[in-house]
């Protein structure tokens, strides 16, 4: 039903500055290691524009993807850097280089569209982005499918109080954000069923966390969690057998999971006792305790 989870074909000439030599970002509890800064450009009102621009990018061994904010307009976001300096410094090359226009510097551990009262979350006052000048009687960038100027919407920021299980409700409300867009992972170099480890990336990287490109690598990582113990944010794999994992999911409570069903297809949410699921469930991974 699924093609095997694999990693999209990153060009060669993958840009370095958008890695941050000597990086030292603090390990989560599975092992894994959380993000740092993040540029990122919008907003999109459509998703199509989203999509093309993404694709513009990882052309360019640009590791982007895009996601929908609480307003309902698209952005896209990329890269990992150790302090706001480098990725601002990373930003204005790729300006220079007219590969991107306004951006925005996203802080670790952003979280943009959860619920804040559901989730235990507040709001943080928006941040000015860097924008490009649009001329007089244009209409908005975003119209044209470009970053617009003026304030991002406000973002939602992390209690320090909260602990790892808040980040899992945060991770499967997150999800399903992404319910009913026509995610594709990778644009035209990506191979059929990429699409379900890619998006379980990105809604991870939304949460501040760095997980495997792959859901065979997503499998081997995080802490294993029975079925009858499942719990938001968790990772729900399929396949044949454990060395061959075919599709992927993020589980978002009351039996149901959110993942990307094939290339192209808009983003559901399915039971976990479907029939076919049932029959291919091979394990769960937990990335937060």
């Amino acid at each position: 039903m699924f093609s095997t989870c694999k990693p999209a074909i990153i060009a060669l000439f993958a840009i370095s500055l958008l890695s941050s030599p000597g990086c030292g970002h603090a390990a989560s509890p599975s092992g894994l290691n959380r993000l740092g800064y993040a540029i990122q450009m919008g907003a999109f009102a459509e998703v199509k524009n989203a999509e093309r621009f993404t694709d513009t990018l990882q052309k360019k061994g640009i590791e982007a993807f895009y996601f929908r904010k609480d307003n309902g307009i698209y952005a896209v976001r990329f890269g990992d850097f150790a302090t706001k300096d480098k990725a601002r410094a990373a930003a204005k090359r790729l300006v220079a280089d007219r590969l991107i226009g306004g951006y925005y510097i996203a802080p670790p551990n952003e979280i943009v569209f959860a619920r804040p009262r559901e989730a235990g979350w507040q709001k943080s006052a928006g941040e000015e982005i860097t924008s490009p000048r649009l001329s007089a009687g244009s209409k908005t960038a975003r119209d044209k499918g470009t970053p617009r100027t003026g304030k991002i919407a406000e973002s939602v920021q992390p209690r320090p109080a909260r602990g790892d299980r808040d980040m899992g409700a945060i991770a499967a409300r997150t999800a399903e954000r992404f319910v009913g867009i026509p995610y594709r992972w990778g644009g035209e170099n990506v191979v059929d069923g990429m699409d379900c480890s890619g998006f379980v990336r990105a809604v991870y990287n939304l949460c501040g966390l760095s997980i495997p490109r792959t859901s065979r690598d997503q499998f081997k990582a995080g802490d294993q969690v029975a079925k009858d113990d499942l719990r938001d944010g968790d990772l729900l794999f399929f396949g044949s057998s454990a060395d061959s994992i075919s599709h992927v999911g993020i589980y978002v409570g009351s039996g149901r999971f959110v993942h990307a069903p094939r290339r192209g297809e808009d983003i559901k949410v399915s039971a976990v006792d479907e029939s076919y699921f049932e029959r291919h469930f091979i394990g769960a991974r937990r990335y937060f305790q």
